[in-house]
Parts: structure tokens; C-alpha cells; sequence
């Protein structure tokens, strides 16, 4: 063997690990609430989807909640109970990710997209406007990347709305828990959510005649009448490992605004602009989502040859899947946006890692902007 040869297999043995864009916290306390359902022998159904239930509906503020399979099925169950179906018209965003579509098309209804706004990120409330239409039956207002959305310029369009609380359980709107404001809300509990039960959803809502028809829906079996259901219930092994995540959201919480104001002061004299803070709300930090000059992948790829792995916050805009044109500040954003790692166990030395990478990575883009 070479001296070179020798020389770059001990550089790649000491080489530090790629840092992952997100991971969940797992800890010791999640593996005994799991491990105590097992002891039980009461897989499903279980007593700790209740008390899943009764915990995520007084974090989210409303009377109760009813856990099912997946958020996806959280939603398509919640448009149902909303009588939504062939015909009617449902609001979203184009700037999200698929599955508020397929929820969409499982009942019937046609998706009608709106642009984003471009400084949340979130639904714009004047394009809602310009999109309403005398056959809208909802709007499924997704709170992106931990930053509530204007809910108080949203839910004066009219049509009823449902809260996508998946990045922002935990936090509030003008001194509210976000989640309590809309007729119906839902939650995702994948892998890589706030809470993570590694899959899972809920829809929540102070409307006892909604919570009835998701139950209804949710299972099939000894129903008094038939109508359409399907197996959407939850495992008592995934309830429990979401209320001990539950039970450490103020810390996941607090841990995630850290990591936020350290990538606030390290980014402040480069080109990239940081996420913007509202007075009326709080912000989660699901994604750290930073606007560059561009050329995203290329971004991405430097980022990964230094160890760093960076994301796009959302894959690809719903109307990029549709054809569909007209979507000017949602397109902006797809080219612009970068989602950093933020999650619990990102440590402080691999914080500084991914300071450092942005820094060589963007270091040309710094000098050029003329600022230090």
C-alpha cells in the first residue's frame, strides 16, 4: 500500500460522521412506557390511546381528541366529518407536502391551491381570498416549520378551518394554544415530527358531533349500522411512546429556540436570510429554514461533502406535481429555502460543526456581500 493510499484510509477513519438533518429523541423513559404496554398484553385497543388523547387535546387546547394511524388519515378523516366530498373544493397549499392531497382526493373533493406567503412561508391569506370560490367546503391551514399561520386573517374567509399542528404542537397564537382555533385540528406523530411516536395522527376538535364521526370512521367492526370505515385506529405500543414524548415537549421545545438563537447569531453577517419572528406568536423551530441566493442543491451537496446534511423544507410544491402555473412566491421559495438539523440531540460540538461548514461553504457569497 502507498503512503497516499495509507494516508486517506486513516482520514477517512477519523473523519467525524455526517450530522443528519433530524432524528428523534428516544430516551430510557420512552422504552419503559413501551415495554410497560407489551408487560400488559393490551396491544390494541390499549388505555394509553385514551390517555394520549386526553394529553395532546389539553396541550392543543380543545375538549378531546381521537387518535388514528397517521396524520394522513387524521386529515382524510377530518374533511369527511366535515361532510366534504365530490363536488366541493378544498383550499391548501401548494408550498407542503403531498399528503394533504392524497387526503384530499380520498374523499372526492378537488384540491385548489393557494401561494405562500413569503415571509412565513405559510398560506397567504389574500391569495385564500382570490381563490375562494361558492364551492369551498374547508381550508386546511398547515402551521409550516413551527411558525403559526395568520389564523386571524384565515378564519375571517369563512370557510371552516383545520389546523395542521404536525410542527407546532406546543405553542401559541396571540396568547392561545395553537390547535384551538380551528373546527377541527390534526397531528402527525412520524418519526421526525415534535412528537414522535415513529408513526401516528390525531384529530382534535371541542365539537363532540366531529369527534363521534372520526371514531366511527377510524374502525370498522361492531358498528350498529353500516357506512363506509376503514382500520384507521392506533396501537397502544404508539400511544404510549407519544405521551412520553409528550410529557418532554417544554424540553424539546426549549431545546430547539437554543439551537435557533445560536444559528441566529452565527448567520447574522452572512447572506442568508434567517426565519422571521411575528409578536403574536410563538415559533416551534421544527425546521430552521434559512432564504439563500439560490442554487439550493448545489448548496446541499457542498453541505454534505462537509459532514452536514440540508434539506429542502418541502420536496416539491403540489402544483409542480400538478402542472400547474401561477404559484410565483411559492417557486421563489422552493429556489431559495434550506432546512438546517435542529433536534434535541444535536449537540453543542456538532452545532459548531455546522457553523463552521456554512461558513467555508458560503464563505465567497460572505466576502462578495461585502459584510464580515
Amino acid at each position: 500500500m502507498t503512503a497516499s493510499r495509507r494516508s486517506s484510509g486513516r482520514l477517512r477513519r477519523r473523519s467525524a460522521p455526517s450530522i443528519p438533518h433530524t432524528k428523534p429523541w428516544l430516551t430510557t423513559a420512552d422504552a419503559r412506557a413501551v415495554s410497560a404496554v407489551v408487560r400488559s398484553g393490551r396491544l390494541s385497543p390499549s388505555p394509553a390511546v385514551e390517555q394520549f388523547e386526553s394529553a395532546v387535546a389539553r396541550t392543543l387546547g380543545v375538549s378531546g381528541a381521537a387518535a388514528v394511524s397517521s396524520g394522513t388519515a387524521a386529515l382524510y378523516l377530518a374533511l369527511r366529518a366535515l361532510g366534504v366530498g365530490p363536488r366541493d373544493e378544498v383550499l391548501l397549499p401548494s408550498y407542503v407536502c403531498t399528503a394533504l392531497l392524497h387526503a384530499i382526493h380520498s374523499t372526492g373533493a378537488t384540491a385548489r391551491l393557494v401561494d405562500a406567503d413569503p415571509e412565513s412561508f405559510n398560506l397567504d391569506p389574500d391569495d385564500c381570498r382570490r381563490r375562494l370560490r361558492r364551492r369551498t367546503r374547508a381550508m386546511i391551514v398547515p402551521h409550516l416549520f413551527g411558525l403559526p399561520a395568520d389564523l386571524h386573517e384565515l378564519l375571517a374567509l369563512g370557510p371552516p378551518v383545520i389546523e395542521d399542528c404536525a410542527q407546532t404542537m406546543g405553542v401559541t397564537y396571540r396568547g392561545r394554544p395553537v390547535g384551538s382555533f380551528g373546527a377541527a385540528t390534526i397531528c402527525s406523530f412520524y418519526a421526525t415530527k415534535l412528537v414522535a411516536a415513529g408513526e401516528g395522527g390525531m384529530v382534535a376538535s371541542s365539537s363532540p358531533r366531529l369527534l363521534s364521526k372520526i371514531r366511527d370512521g377510524r374502525a370498522y367492526d361492531e358498528q350498529h349500522r353500516f357506512a363506509p370505515s376503514f382500520n384507521f385506529k392506533l396501537s397502544g405500543l404508539h400511544a404510549a411512546l407519544g405521551l412520553s414524548q409528550l410529557r418532554r415537549l417544554p424540553m424539546i421545545l426549549a431545546r430547539r429556540r437554543r439551537i435557533a438563537r445560536v444559528y441566529d447569531r452565527a448567520l447574522a453577517g452572512l447572506p442568508w436570510q434567517q426565519p422571521v419572528s411575528f409578536p403574536d406568536r410563538e415559533q416551534a423551530y421544527y425546521r430552521y429554514v434559512v432564504r439563500t441566493q439560490g442554487h439550493v442543491d448545489r448548496l446541499i451537496t457542498r453541505l454534505q461533502a462537509a459532514g452536514v446534511t440540508a434539506r429542502r423544507p418541502v420536496f416539491r410544491p403540489i402544483h409542480r406535481y400538478l402542472g400547474l402555473n401561477g404559484f410565483h412566491a411559492t417557486d421563489r421559495l422552493w429556489r431559495e429555502a434550506l432546512s438546517l438539523p435542529i433536534y434535541p440531540e444535536l449537540t453543542d460540538a456538532e452545532l459548531r460543526r455546522i457553523v463552521s461548514a456554512i461558513g467555508r461553504v458560503i464563505g465567497n457569497a460572505s466576502k462578495g456581500s461585502g459584510r464580515g
